[in-house]
């Protein structure tokens, strides 16, 4: 048998446990040119809840489907000279314990210690942070960068590659416990509580000579005062708008379009795919920075399958720090 986790039914304001159901059903089997795979972690991404929402840049999830996610997987079982029993992989799965998928589109993986490094700061996290910050946001030595989410699994590892170029990094967290292990362990020069309130006024504080790159997670009102305090000809890289996802009545900032052309703005917005050809190079520069120290890895694992939803209803609710996963079973 294999545990999955279904979409009972899509959500039409929070997401909650009534919306998952853990069933038992057949282990899958692979035919021609597929690999059987064990779950080993799966990550947990804000974008997760968008997906439930309607088609974004994959296919909408419906009622009825398995929770699909990213994971590290070791094949279990090939029916393709490309792979072999053991090797680990990365591959576009579900909430389960097992999947089949086609071999070709699997990543063969080298063997990291440890493993969850492969989804934390050399898999999602880190190649979101490095291909937004350095394809779009374009910082150079000197600037003043704002990161929203900063104690999260994006933000926190673009505010430490801003600061190993040479920049002034601000970050924008929940809570004073989140604020300081960004200021305290990740190295920001200032952070800002948006659950105290007055986040304009804090940021301009924190931000006196105005701001050159934002790097947004989360849209909404903390989008909209940011963008007051832009410099001209700054660079905003949209990367998500977590405080959108779990809303039906989502808000967006209402300075737009004006702001973007009296100050010359440039807002792009990416998902990690659209530079896969530089992984490599993002892979070579986090590799050097996390040996000399100047980035820190945070992860936030979550265990057993059954985790899953709390694991994503929590990272809506901001109780993350870092890289939040659920491991499903043991490392090989």
């Amino acid at each position: 048998m294999n545990r999955q986790i279904v979409v009972t039914h899509l959500p039409e304001g929070a997401l909650g446990s009534e919306h998952f159901e853990l069933q038992d059903v057949a282990r899958p089997v692979p035919g021609p040119g597929e690999a059987l795979l064990r779950v080993i972690v799966m990550s947990i991404d804000a974008a997760n809840r968008s997906w439930l929402q309607g088609a974004t840049y994959r296919d909408a999830v419906k009622a009825g489907d398995a929770m699909p996610t990213y994971a590290i997987c070791e094949v279990v079982e090939s029916q393709s000279p490309r792979l072999s029993a053991g090797d680990l992989v990365a591959a576009e799965a579900v909430w389960a314990d097992h999947v089949v998928r086609p071999a070709h589109k699997l990543q063969k993986l080298p063997k990291v210690q440890p493993l969850t490094h492969l989804l934390s700061v050399y898999g999602i996290a880190g190649k979101t942070a490095f291909h937004g910050l350095m394809q779009i946001g374009q910082p150079l030595a000197g600037e003043t960068i704002v990161v929203s989410a900063a104690a999260g699994s994006v933000g926190g590892y673009v505010g430490q590659i801003g600061k190993a170029l040479g920049c002034r990094v601000v970050g924008i967290a929940g809570g004073p416990e989140k604020c300081a292990h960004v200021t305290g362990e990740l190295g920001f020069d200032a952070c800002v509580d948006y659950r105290a309130g007055g986040v304009f006024k804090a940021l301009r504080a924190a931000c006196p000579e105005g701001v050159d790159v934002y790097f947004d997670n989360v849209g909404g009102g903390i989008l909209e005062a940011t963008l007051n305090l832009m410099n001209e000809r700054g660079r905003v890289v949209c990367c998500g708008a977590i405080s959108q996802y779990d809303t039906t009545t989502p808000t967006g900032p209402r300075n737009l379009p004006g702001v973007v052309v009296v100050k010359r703005l440039r807002m792009e917005g990416f998902i990690v795919m659209d530079f896969a050809r530089d992984d490599a190079k993002a892979q070579r520069a986090l590799q050097t920075w996390v040996a000399s120290g100047q980035i820190k890895v945070t992860e936030d694992v979550m265990d057993g399958l059954e985790s899953a939803p709390a694991a994503l209803i929590g990272l809506l609710a901001g109780d993350n720090t870092g890289k939040r996963m659920v491991r499903v079973g043991p490392d090989p």
